[in-house]
């Protein structure tokens, strides 16, 4: 039943398995269909500059270039950030399994023949992991067989990419195989703002909001506020783009980012590959942000390049050249927060809220203090935030460790589609 990644292939797309976690030979994409319109984006972003007749952040630059009719949304040019809101054309969907069922329903009650903007499925959040990939995921099959095989169905009559059970985490998926710089993308999964590893803007939204992107109706946004990230420095040690993200964490409560953009900015940016950038936005969400984003940089061209989107990552250098992929010159931000790279150290957020950052010299202290048992009794270390192979050999690594030092270890994977 299950055999192919996806069906029904749209828009050029061939029909492929999720091939790199070998070192199998790289097939180029056809990228018709993941490749933002830049042209017709800056031809509407001088029509925004037109109104509002001031420098705009890397944010702004992708909300208001996607913009039905600026006119109306920007109201002249007043206060828009946290106060006006935001008529958009998202330029791609991406649904998982358990959310897709209800928004297929009210996309099919709409009468359209197929969606309005390229959208996929994808089926991994109904795989409950417990004993191995095989049989978990030959269990999930059996007993979600009518929800996949509806799901299936609905995908080849509407156009719709579908990504089969064992292909692997919704988000990382689309990091590696529709995320493009500059585009705004909608996702019926926390996770989604993942994708702005890639410098876009990716939401993650409930159904009603997909399905009023698969339609081609205007989707309405309040316009998020944007809170600016200066970096400097270089991580070092065994610090990771995670522990930046733990640190910011700390610094904005879990509540802080609620109704705004965490765009960052400056030097520290660039010594940063894509998959950490990817990091950094996934767990953005732990804040409450609408999403994060970042500045086009080489790495984003080299993973894009890797990634077999060579087409996306030569539009995007001539888009980045016209300044389209950055912020400009003198854009100010509803907050600047400044972070030396430099003085991040390896950080443990938690226990009960995320927010709760402890930098690891001072974490025994902090134990002591607390009066807890400081003996840990199991760790689970997921893969929703944890999706790149910079995270997994690590994990790897101490999974080895602890198997050495006669701990037990248990591996369970969603996926299987490897080769």
């Amino acid at each position: 039943m299950f055999r192919g990644s996806r069906i029904q292939p749209r828009r050029g797309l061939a029909v492929l398995k999720r091939g790199l976690a070998t070192h199998a030979p790289l097939i180029e994409k056809s990228c018709a269909s993941i490749t933002p319109p830049y042209a017709k984006l800056i031809q509407n972003l001088e029509h925004v500059r037109r109104i509002l007749n001031r420098p705009l952040t890397l944010s702004e630059k992708i909300l208001y270039s996607h913009l039905v009719n600026p006119e109306k949304s920007l109201a002249g040019g007043g206060k828009i950030r946290g106060e006006a809101y935001l008529q958009l054309h998202p330029e791609r969907v991406a649904m998982q399994d358990a959310s897709a069922q209800m928004a297929l329903l009210q996309f099919m009650s709409a009468g359209l023949p197929q969606c309005a903007v390229p959208t996929s499925i994808h089926c991994d959040h109904l795989i409950q992991a417990s004993e191995g990939a095989d049989a978990d995921l030959k269990r999930s099959v059996i007993s979600n067989q009518e929800v996949f095989d509806f799901l299936e169905s609905a995908a080849r009559k509407y156009g719709i990419e579908f990504w089969r059970p064992g292909s692997g985490i919704i988000h990382q998926i689309v990091l590696e195989n529709y995320a493009a710089p500059g585009m705004l993308m909608l996702g019926t999964d926390s996770h989604t703002p993942n994708a702005g590893g890639l410098g876009m803007l990716a939401i993650g939204v409930g159904g009603a909001d997909a399905v009023d992107a698969m339609t081609g109706t205007p989707w309405e946004l309040k316009a998020p506020q944007v809170i600016g990230i200066h970096l400097t420095g270089s991580l070092n040690g065994w610090s990771t783009t995670k522990d930046l993200i733990l640190h910011l964490a700390g610094r904005l409560t879990v509540r802080g980012g609620t109704g705004r953009i965490l765009e960052y900015f400056g030097p520290g940016v660039f010594n940063q590959s894509c998959t950490g950038l990817a990091t950094i936005a996934n767990m953005g969400a732990e804040v409450g942000a609408t999403t994060s984003t970042f500045p086009y940089t080489p790495k984003m061209n080299a993973y894009l390049k890797a990634t077999g989107r060579t087409p996306v990552a030569t539009a995007a250098d001539i888009a980045a050249s016209q300044g389209f992929l950055s912020s400009d010159d003198g854009a100010e931000y509803d907050e600047v927060i400044e972070i030396n790279l430099s003085d991040i150290e390896p950080t443990i957020n938690g226990p009960f809220t995320p927010d709760l950052a402890t930098p690891i010299s001072k974490f025994g202290s902090f134990v002591k203090d607390q009066g807890w048992k400081d003996e840990v009794s199991a760790s689970l270390i997921g893969s929703c935030t944890n999706s790149s192979y910079e995270d997994m050999t690590r994990v790897a690594d101490l999974a080895k460790q602890a198997q050495a030092a006669g701990i037990k270890t248990k591996v369970t994977v969603a996926c299987r589609d490897f080769s």
